[in-house]
């Protein structure tokens, strides 16, 4: 069955863009025009990825991407008509997976919304396991865990977290972060710095050590533990 996108958006012109495009190659579409009904959608539709406008009804596209990120790992893309940078990170801070400017070319979210869906089936070249000291990352399952704890993660963590992982010791710079995450449909360097953050934090919160080391300048490096 084709992939669900939930298209959320208070402008009528938007949503019937977003839905004629994305259902012209082959996706369903579902749709809401405010953040309460976009969460209830959500919850009831489980839908394969989240296109979440930023400036949103009652309830703003920020806070409807904390709900949901607590709730689920769906892939969500932000639109937002705010070209500052700054609002375009703090939504990837939050949890977004990426972020598209309205105005916005249809085939750019097309080709944004497949490579986000083909990196959430975890279609990056990599081993299966990945064992570092206690971490474990399973690409097939698409699981982590620390010590057999889980470590929950939005599909670009993972994403970022399979990469780094799968060369320990070796510094990646943020273009090529960017485009193993993005490919043609990359953003702003800050997008890959903003995942690193969430992603550090959530792995330090179970071992209790830095994981993931800044090469000022240059990029990451996960830290070998042999060493």
């Amino acid at each position: 069955m084709p992939e669900l996108i939930l298209v959320v958006d208070d402008e009528p012109k938007i949503i019937r863009l977003a839905r004629d495009y994305l259902e012209k190659n082959g996706y369903r579409v579902v749709t809401a025009a405010d953040g309460q009904s976009a969460l209830t959608m959500a919850r009831r539709e489980k839908p394969d990825l989240i296109i979440l406008d930023l400036m949103l009804p009652n309830m703003d596209g920020r806070e409807v991407c904390k709900i949901l990120r607590r709730e689920s790992d769906v892939p969500i893309i932000m639109l937002t008509a705010l070209a500052e940078e700054i609002d375009q990170v703090t939504g990837l801070e939050i949890g977004a997976d990426d972020y598209i400017t309205k105005p916005f070319s249809p085939r750019a979210l097309v080709a944004r919304v497949r490579a986000m869906l083909r990196r959430a089936k975890g279609e990056i070249k990599a081993p299966r396991i990945i064992r570092i000291g206690l971490l474990e990352v399973d690409s097939e399952k698409h699981t982590v865990t620390y010590n057999h704890n889980p470590v929950h993660l939005t599909p670009n963590e993972f994403n970022l977290l399979t990469i780094l992982a799968s060369r320990v010791g070796q510094t990646l710079t943020r273009e090529q972060l960017l485009d193993d995450l993005h490919g043609a449909a990359s953003s702003v360097d800050r997008s890959v710095d903003s995942h690193i953050k969430n992603l550090r934090k959530k792995l330090e919160a179970e071992s209790g050590t830095p994981l993931i080391e800044t090469v000022y300048g240059i990029g990451y490096r996960f830290i070998d533990l042999q060493h």
